[in-house]
């Protein structure tokens, strides 16, 4: 193993200072530091959750490369926020434009995906990025837990429902923003939406931030030969409007070396041009370099059967074959 990789490997194992941004900057500094991210004129990317933190940095740095982008936000409202907070930022010259859509419901995202297959003519990148950490236990529209119905749910989804125009701009890419914290959880075996568990707002999040990563990686099998290219990856620790609402005290500890949202969304943009996310699939991405799903000190792996187990469940619920 080089130095390089040894520092690079330390810095991820060591959790603070990888996730913070002293393990960005020094692998900026480090020999192998891939280049880009590259200009993507003329590609379309469209960017869930893009109202503030991570999901607002991603439509900013897309737009500075030239892409045409569509920023999701919860309401028509949000949606045009984050619009101009991208122009403000990325310059009025961009080709932004706001969609709106709760993607906590079934109804919902049928009716934006239904909309968006007949506006736009490709989708050259499409980033699930939406996300929640509810107090108390709370449910979607159509009965499904809000954590899984956001984390899970809505990103299979607009997966499946746009495939259509990921394959017409193949190579294309998909990115899963997940979380550092999947690491310390299992698929909860004949309970996906972890009914059975008493509820704890990071376990829940966590949870189904390690479902979003199964979930890539089984999408990128199947999606391989048509040329749309999955990913997941996580961002370490970024000082989001999120953590500041859900993670006050993990904020104010984690404060000296907390990430900017731009900082956070750095490998989001370069995967979205970069040729080594085409020349790949259904990898864990954090610091433009591939990571494992798990370590020797954390939740082991997920049963082959627990994972086919989510995959079906979530198709069930999301083609309303099942009751949630």
């Amino acid at each position: 193993m080089s130095v390089t990789s040894l520092i690079d490997t330390a810095l991820d194992r060591s959790v603070v200072l990888g996730y913070g941004w002293p393990g960005l900057i020094v692998r900026r500094a480090l020999p192998g530091w891939p280049d880009g991210p590259e200009r993507m004129d003329g590609k379309v990317v469209l960017v869930t959750g893009a109202g503030s933190g991570v999901g607002l940095a991603a439509a900013i740095g897309f737009a500075r490369l030239g892409a045409s982008v569509r920023v999701l936000g919860r309401s028509r409202e949000r949606a045009e926020e984050a619009a101009a907070l991208t122009r403000e930022q990325a310059g009025d010259d961009v080709d932004v434009r706001p969609v709106a859509c709760d993607v906590s419901s079934l109804a919902a995202l049928r009716d934006f995906t239904t909309r968006f297959l007949e506006q736009e003519d490709r989708l050259d990148v499409l980033v699930n990025n939406a996300g929640v950490m509810p107090d108390e236990r709370q449910y979607s529209a159509d009965g499904v837990e809000l954590t899984f119905a956001t984390h899970v749910l809505a990103p299979w989804v607009l997966i499946e429902e746009l495939t259509p125009l990921l394959t017409r701009a193949a190579p294309s890419v998909v990115i899963n923003v997940t979380s550092g914290g999947q690491y310390g959880q299992q698929l909860p075996a004949g309970d996906p939406e972890s009914e059975d568990t008493s509820y704890n707002p990071k376990r829940f999040y966590a949870r189904t931030k390690r479902a979003q990563v199964v979930l890539t990686e089984q999408w990128a099998e199947r999606l391989r030969e048509q040329g749309v290219h999955v990913h997941s990856m996580h961002p370490g620790w970024a000082d989001t409007k999120g953590v500041r609402n859900w993670m006050p005290v993990f904020r104010a500890v984690t404060r000296p070396i907390i990430r900017t949202p731009a900082q956070g969304a750095d490998t989001i943009v370069w995967l979205g041009s970069a040729h080594e996310a085409t020349d790949s699939d259904g990898l864990f991405w954090h610091d433009r370099r591939p990571r494992p799903t798990t370590y020797t000190i954390g939740a082991d792996d997920d049963p082959e059967e627990v994972r086919a187990e989510l995959w079906e469940y979530v198709e069930s619920v999301a083609h309303g074959e099942r009751s949630a």
